[in-house]
């Protein structure tokens, strides 16, 4: 079974668990025996994806007079055609098409409507105008590709995945890692919303990280509850364990927030939280490790409150800066408002650190050694935070039975289910 794949991101270039989500997965299938073509809008060259095949969307070349591009034009804020100022043209595309324009070649004999988009790859304020330009990249990768089934991951690229399907006629599956409320709260994006809606509603099976999410994508989108089905995360095992045993250089304890600072994550019930347990012990430090647009308020608040000889904060960590941080930590809390998964716990569980989660986040569902509370309830966070610090045994019990339950989550279980739903779909 061929799949083509459509993601955002690809290690080592990721901003979060979207990209550490789709690795997992994408491995756990080659496993399984299904052969993934995976598409990113940016290839930057230093990836290793193994067995699976990478394709670049920037390397791809699109007609701009296909009815694809056409169907996406007006949302697109460029436009110009049978010009040698090709939008995305490189310097030494326009002097090789300027150079043969004086050797005499026709202006129609340049294959002036074949054009590449230059992706980021990124997030940035033209985010809209990737999606779309992906999605018209996405129907000549389709158009050339064989494969049986079409996955998409998150909004981003579910234009892309429904313009495969238009093309190949093949079954779509979208992926929701996060919705726009999870994001936003009620302060939606609408364009976002439509994307994400859409998506779900052509799609042929919509896979949700948890009951949690499943149960968004059901009513607050009004998608048929009999094609969501919900497939868990997993977490890879560690490369190595010599980080378990990194020194400190400091006699206090380490409690840590590693995600981005954004209204998602509740940084801001964390550091309410760090401010109760100071009150009680001042001998301990608080780390809040990620970027976002709410650092600058938090740094703030932080300082406001008196905190900044006891709270660091480390700005975004990836790879074996992660891995170093859990091993610094003693506690790790994750105070999400609204978390479709949360795989950041499982991480910190694998390398012995006793985690505190919010009960508004996927993985409590699948998590019996965590402590959950609240996420507005700073008064139980401070209390948990205390506890897992000052009661050995309390200690010892998570450390120890957190670390066993999370080596049996595995993303090789998540790979078989999707596997299944491939094979339902082709079947059908």
């Amino acid at each position: 079974m061929k799949v083509l794949m459509f993601g955002w991101e690809f290690p080592p270039h990721i901003s979060g668990g979207l990209g550490t989500a789709c690795y997992g997965l994408t491995k756990a299938l080659m496993q399984a025996g299904v052969d993934i073509l995976f598409v990113v809008p940016k290839a930057f060259g230093d990836e290793d994806p193994g067995a699976i095949r990478l394709i670049n969307a920037s390397d791809v070349a699109v007609d701009v007079r296909d009815e694809v591009y056409r169907s996406h034009e007006d949302k697109i804020s460029y436009m110009e055609i049978d010009s040698t100022l090709l939008p995305y043209a490189t310097e030494d595309e326009y002097y090789r098409m300027t150079e043969q324009l004086e050797s005499g070649l026709g202006i129609d004999q340049l294959n002036l409507h074949t054009q590449k988009f230059n992706f980021t790859g990124g997030y940035g304020k033209n985010l809209m105008e990737e999606v779309r330009r992906y999605a018209v990249v996405a129907s000549n990768i389709a158009r050339d590709n064989e494969f049986d089934v079409i996955h998409a991951h998150d909004w981003l690229t579910y234009l892309a995945g429904l313009e495969a399907r238009k093309i190949s006629g093949k079954p779509l599956v979208v992926h929701m890692h996060a919705t726009e409320f999870d994001r936003s709260g009620n302060n939606i994006n609408q364009s976002v919303y439509e994307i994400e809606r859409t998506g779900m509603e052509m799609a042929d099976r919509v896979i949700a990280v948890s009951h949690f999410t499943r149960n968004l994508v059901i009513h607050r989108y009004g998608i048929s509850p009999e094609k969501v089905i919900t497939v868990h995360n997993g977490v890879d095992p560690p490369k190595e364990l010599s980080y378990l045993g990194i020194k400190k250089n400091l006699e206090e304890k380490i409690v840590t927030f590693l995600g981005r600072i954004t209204y998602q994550k509740g940084p801001e019930y964390f550091i309410e939280a760090a401010y109760k347990v100071l009150q009680k012990d001042p001998n301990v430090r608080f780390v809040m490790a990620g970027s976002g647009d709410m650092l600058p308020g938090m740094i703030r608040r932080v300082a406001r409150l008196g905190m900044g000889t006891r709270f660091h904060f480390t700005g975004f960590l990836k790879g074996d800066d992660v891995d170093r941080m859990f091993g610094l930590s003693d506690v790790y809390v994750m105070p999400s408002v609204s978390e479709p998964f949360g795989i950041s716990p499982l991480e910190a569980m694998r390398s012995n650190v006793p985690v505190i989660i919010s009960k508004q986040s996927g993985v409590s569902e699948v998590l019996s050694h965590a402590l959950k509370v609240d996420f507005w309830d700073v008064d139980a966070m401070a209390d948990a935070i205390y506890g897992v610090l000052h009661y050995p045994s309390m200690n010892t019990m998570f450390r120890n039975h957190g670390k066993n339950e999370v080596e049996n989550i595995k993303w090789e279980q998540a790979g078989n289910k999707v596997k299944t739903i491939y094979r339902q779909m082709v079947h059908k």
